[in-house]
């Protein structure tokens, strides 16, 4: 997104931003573009070289008692400086009161000022919280999105691998669905990715011979999941016999998502393989590794241990007999 409206902060009810418009309702279409926030701090005592206009602006207890020492014509000074730059949103927390030459000089530049009774440390809480939704990086991918053991794992494959059909059985297993057939992903920084689902087709699955089904109807709200982090990706595809696969587990993919790589197994698809099964296994290993066990790597280095017990490089398996 290449930038919030300022109106959009008065419309927003979900984060409890408490925001009150006091001033420059036609400055309402300019853009927040940054989701970090900044306080006044220096610019209270006219110092203004560091303001970046395209943040939203905050005022708080320490700036405004700060602004009360001050003599009527440095007030002015100060004011003047403050809103001859092309501000994008202003808001003085606490529920302060807000000088009247800081509404008029706001009015006509057309700056909007918001005015919250929260603290300056909860509102940026909130706020910081909200921008970083709003201006998150944003992509859509077709795959389905569960919450597995408490892995986000996104199951991607062409249409009719069975994907749904895989998700469901997960769900019968108590796991949670998070989106079926698009995910909306969000870069929230630059270690994390979060999907969901689109509004409209959000806890519904398309199950072959079934039609659309509602998850939530269905299983209730503990089968289902508004958001999770992304951290494994499997990708089902159909066995080709002619295709080499991993055996060992020695191999790591990776795949992009806005510029982040994220673990990726291929997994490939036969009726006789139980995917469900393989999908929670294959979560477990993640989790193993995770916390720096990786099975893999444990039995090469068993085979290398038995290798140099017997003093070459072959030795033979002795059945134990019990």
């Amino acid at each position: 997104m290449d930038g919030l409206l300022a109106q959009e902060l008065e419309q927003n009810q979900e984060h409890h931003l408490e925001l009150t418009l006091m001033a420059g309702r036609k400055g309402l279409k300019k853009k927040i573009t940054h989701s970090q926030v900044q306080k006044m701090g220096l610019a209270m005592a006219g110092f203004i070289q560091f303001i970046n206009p395209e943040r939203l602006q905050i005022i708080g207890n320490t700036e405004a008692t700060y602004f009360k020492t001050l003599t009527p014509e440095m007030k002015k000074k100060v004011i003047h400086q403050i809103c001859s730059l092309p501000l994008s949103c202003l808001v003085v927390t606490r529920g302060l009161e807000i000088p009247e030459l800081l509404l008029r000089e706001a009015e006509e530049r057309e700056i909007p000022v918001f005015r919250t009774n929260l603290r300056s440390i909860d509102f940026i809480e909130r706020i910081t919280k909200f921008l970083e939704e709003k201006l998150a990086s944003t992509s859509s991918l077709h795959g389905v999105l569960m919450d597995v053991y408490g892995v986000g794992v996104l199951i991607l494959g062409k249409s009719g691998i069975g994907k749904s059909e895989c998700a469901l059985d997960l769900i019968l297993r108590g796991h949670r669905l998070v989106a079926d057939d698009m995910v909306h992903i969000q870069k929230r920084s630059p270690s994390s990715v979060i999907g969901s689902g689109f509004e409209v087709i959000q806890h519904h699955m398309e199950i072959r011979g079934l039609g659309i089904i509602n998850i939530r109807s269905l299983f209730g709200v503990e089968a289902i999941r508004e958001k999770k982090k992304i951290e494994l990706v499997l990708e089902l595809g159909e066995w080709d016999t002619h295709q080499e696969y991993d055996r060992l587990g020695f191999e790591e993919e990776k795949f992009s998502i806005l510029d982040m790589e994220l673990p990726m197994m291929r997994i490939p698809v036969t009726p006789a393989r139980n995917l469900t099964t393989i999908i929670e296994v294959a979560v477990r290993n993640h989790l193993l590794k995770v916390m720096g066990y990786d099975s893999a790597l444990e039995f090469e280095k068993k085979l290398l241990r038995k290798i140099e017990e017997r003093g070459g490089d072959r030795f033979e398996i002795e059945d134990e007999v019990e």
